[in-house]
């Protein structure tokens, strides 16, 4: 155990009642007082921001990205833990998976219920967050997300539920790791792929949007996301990965005008695969969706982020160009995550 760094950002386990509903003001000092503090743990605070997560964009988690890499710069901090917002916590929690090139652990947590709640869960996810930070057997796990007694890997992590306390879980896989008794229990592994540079500061950030499909749906959101200017598009289809040969047809217009598409499901658990034709995945693949394995809207829509922000290379030397390029990245993300099914005999 050693030195763990606190970043606040905001969210339930950082909220008061405001009047009419609960919103976050409270400083990361304030929400550690909560909290027991490991044996051997030393913690230092960094007051980041403090908002519900519903209303971070892009440059907050950024900032967030930029911040956690300027904390570990210093060699005497042992981890990170981030308090964050539920509601949109496995999007950040993938970004710095995305980016995280150090073995030592960022652990990120949050509460279902808010600060000054009797009997609150944050103080316990906070001491295990803390726990997990410092553990040595976590080192090169990657991002965490501490929850309920629970450690799990950022990378398939989503909310799970409403307002229980066990709020997440990876849907097609299991923990990294259980809290018990004050110790951590290690459980698995998570696989990861290669670790991407920081994005260059820019000025005009990606639009990557989110369409769903479903009965009666048409082309006309997707359309629409392209003439918005979007770099990317994440389709929520259903199934294993299934939409309409009109949906297909807008699919292969929009890749042809440089937009990244990636194919995920409303299904929670499971991965996309190519399987159907007259508009599934197959048709979809073809058209140049990017299948995301297991990886829901959220985090689907964090790939695409990720792969649009990866800059040029400098010289064009590869052979490839700028879409070419965020396309190759893309698919590294997703990687052996994603399913292919063999044709049948």
């Amino acid at each position: 155990m050693g030195q763990v760094v606190v970043i606040s950002t905001g969210g339930t386990i950082a909220s008061r009642w405001q009047g009419s509903g609960f919103a976050a003001d409270a400083r990361g000092g304030d929400v550690l007082a909560t909290a027991a503090v490991p044996e051997g743990v030393r913690v230092r605070v960094v007051d980041l921001m403090s908002v519900n997560s519903a209303r971070l964009t892009t440059r907050d988690q950024l900032a967030l990205l930029r911040t956690v890499h300027e904390v570990l710069a210093d060699p005497g901090v042992d981890g990170i833990v981030v308090t964050h917002g539920t509601d949109t916590l496995e999007e950040s929690a993938f970004l710095l998976d995305l980016h995280h090139d150090d073995p030592r652990p960022v652990v990120l947590t949050g509460a279902q219920l808010p600060l000054e709640a009797v009997d609150g869960d944050g103080p316990r996810n906070l001491h295990d967050a803390l726990l997990a930070a410092g553990s040595p057997e976590l080192r090169g796990y990657g991002v965490l997300v501490a929850f309920d007694g629970r450690i799990h890997a950022a990378r398939g992590t989503i909310k799970v539920q409403t307002l229980a306390a066990d709020a997440f879980a990876d849907p097609s896989g299991s923990p990294v790791a259980d809290v018990e008794d004050g110790r951590v229990l290690v459980r698995r592994r998570p696989e990861r792929p290669a670790p991407l540079p920081l994005p260059a500061d820019a000025g005009a950030l990606p639009r990557v949007d989110v369409v769903t499909h479903h009965c009666d749906a048409d082309p006309l959101l997707l359309n629409a996301a392209v003439g918005a200017g979007a770099q990317g598009i994440v389709l929520v289809a259903t199934g294993a990965g299934n939409a309409t040969p009109e949906v297909v047809d807008a699919v292969a217009a929009a890749v042809s005008r440089g937009v990244l598409v990636a194919l995920t499901t409303r299904v929670p658990a499971g991965a996309v695969a190519e399987i159907y034709t007259q508009g599934g995945a197959v048709d979809l693949a073809a058209a140049g969706a990017v299948l995301t394995g297991t990886l829901r809207a959220g985090q689907a829509r964090i790939a695409v982020l990720a792969a649009a922000l990866t800059a040029p290379g400098a010289d064009g030397t590869d052979g490839t160009d700028e879409t070419d390029r965020r396309t190759r990245v893309l698919r590294d993300i997703v990687g052996a995550h994603a399913v292919s099914v063999p044709a049948a005999a």
